[in-house]
């Protein structure tokens, strides 16, 4: 008696459509771009950590290979290996006293446009302040590995020491005031432009005593104070002196001059600070005393930080380009990291009238 043939097993179903979906493709690995660039793995690893060793036209291409696959560096892995992550140092001198940059609203600023822009870039971002009594913590993340290079926020007195490190091929960039000895790269405002503005507005809506508050042993404050002579100088008149009232950058300083000033009879009609910082607490201090502005003190100030027109009166300014400087910094870091030429950027410096000048000249 014939039997039938056993059922064959019935064959393995499709995938469905969403099980398909789910199956992803492998993540890439370094061996992979290095089978697809046709070069090793260690000249992959370097070339994605933009090493000097390797020729721009590897390391543009293994970047676009990378880029062009998702191909992540996975950071943990690469301290594994004693590999520096991919993390910048953002560096600012820092007076244990006065605590100016931490409470300055245009160094936060600052500071969150160059996050932004790391972020953007796939980089991370190290707080590295630096006293200067202890100027050689500037370069210690670099150093130690811990960031590919660093990012300063401002000279304060130290543009000597900062040559010196530019000599050592210290991968830098600086926000500050461009000078003409430098060997280092910057990145600023035209400050000299800014200060001449503020003041030329300020001669042109009757001010003839205009206070100059700021430190012009500093070098950006110094191209302000610079801008403000020019503008005397295209009036014809001569600042007084008794006007340069040096302090650091912070609310009771300026409040201190505005006492001096009054207490001491020195007549001014105007002042020039140079932050906004100093500026809103001229604001406060002119108002205790019950000077009207801009009817009796003009106040100019310098940043045009967010709070400049939320001021009681609306703050008159220089405005900084703050976005487009963290964009900069960012930038011009990563192109000396791929070997690059980098050469400094001065960005425009523009007055932006509120109601704390006056609207018409008086004589």
């Amino acid at each position: 008696m014939s039997r039938s043939p056993p059922a064959s097993a019935a064959p393995a179903e499709p995938p469905t459509a969403p099980a398909a979906a789910a199956a992803k493709p492998a993540r890439p690995h370094m061996a992979d771009l290095a089978r697809l660039a046709q070069v090793s793995v260690s000249t992959v690893s370097r070339a994605l950590n933009n090493h000097p060793r390797i020729s721009l036209e590897t390391r543009h291409r293994i970047h676009t290979l990378a880029k062009s696959l998702h191909y992540e560096v996975d950071a943990g892995a690469q301290m594994m290996r004693g590999k520096p992550p991919q993390t910048v140092a953002v560096a600012f001198p820092y007076h244990p006293v006065e605590r100016q940059h931490f409470q300055d609203p245009f160094f936060m600023a600052l500071v969150g446009s160059i996050g932004d822009a790391l972020v953007d870039s796939g980089h991370q971002m190290l707080i590295v302040p630096v006293a200067s009594t202890h100027f050689e913590r500037l370069t210690k993340p670099y150093d130690s590995r811990q960031a590919i290079g660093t990012l300063l926020l401002g000279q304060d007195r130290d543009h000597d020491r900062i040559n010196a490190l530019a000599v050592r091929d210290t991968p830098l960039v600086v926000w500050g005031a461009r000078l003409p000895d430098q060997r280092y790269c910057t990145v600023g405002s035209d400050n000299v432009r800014g200060g001449q503005q503020a003041t030329d507005h300020l001669l042109a809506h009757g001010a003839r005593r205009i206070a100059f508050f700021g430190d012009p042993t500093l070098p950006e404050m110094r191209q302000r104070h610079q801008g403000y002579v020019l503008a005397h100088q295209a009036h014809g008149l001569v600042p007084d002196p008794a006007l340069l009232r040096h302090m650091p950058f912070t609310d009771d300083a300026a409040r201190r001059e505005v006492d001096r000033l009054l207490a001491e009879g020195t007549p001014f009609d105007a002042v020039f600070a140079c932050s906004d910082r100093l500026a809103m607490a001229t604001l406060s201090a002119l108002a205790a005393h019950g000077r009207r502005v801009p009817d009796d003190v003009q106040v100019v100030g310098y940043d045009d930080i967010p709070l400049a027109a939320l001021a009681h009166p609306a703050l008159t300014t220089v405005r900084q380009e703050i976005a487009a400087a963290g964009k900069a910094l960012v930038r011009l870091l990563l192109a000396r990291l791929r070997g690059e030429v980098i050469s400094p950027l001065v960005l425009p410096a523009t007055l932006v009238i509120r109601q704390s000048t006056r609207a018409s000249g008086r004589g």
